[in-house]
């Protein structure tokens, strides 16, 4: 039981990850700044792997891209072309995102709750003996 609440967790974890990322994506969608910027804030993505004991590993890390050019004239980033460089975010993928996260989220939790009806069932057993 304790592998199967331990296994949930850990995907409790990469979907609270991918919100994370998915939430600063949003939040930073509209974000401008001068394409040799290097401090520009890249579109974020998740990373998992999967343990040796079960379970998985999730770490955020930048999106490949994370700056795309875009074309913004007035912008007072905006280099000689009119282009200024903003982050790799399409809102149709982070809508999904946030989406699988909830479905993992439902998913952990209805295993973490069956993990626990089973170990009280288990132990009423050894009760009535």
């Amino acid at each position: 039981m304790v592998d199967a609440i331990s296994t949930a967790l850990s995907g409790l974890n990469a979907a609270s990850n991918r919100i994370e990322a998915s939430a600063s994506n949003i939040a930073n969608s509209t974000t401008t700044s001068a394409l040799d910027d290097e401090n520009a804030a890249p579109a974020l993505t998740t990373a998992q792997s999967a343990e040796e004991n079960g379970g998985v590993r999730s770490q955020i890390i930048p999106k490949d891209p994370g700056i795309v050019e875009r074309f913004a004239p007035n912008s007072p980033f905006a280099n000689e072309d009119g282009v200024v460089g903003a982050p790799n975010v399409n809102l149709a993928e982070e809508a999904v995102n946030l989406k699988l996260a909830e479905t993992a989220y439902r998913a952990n939790i209805a295993t973490i709750k069956t993990a626990n009806e089973i170990s009280e069932a288990l132990l009423d057993i050894f009760d009535d003996r």
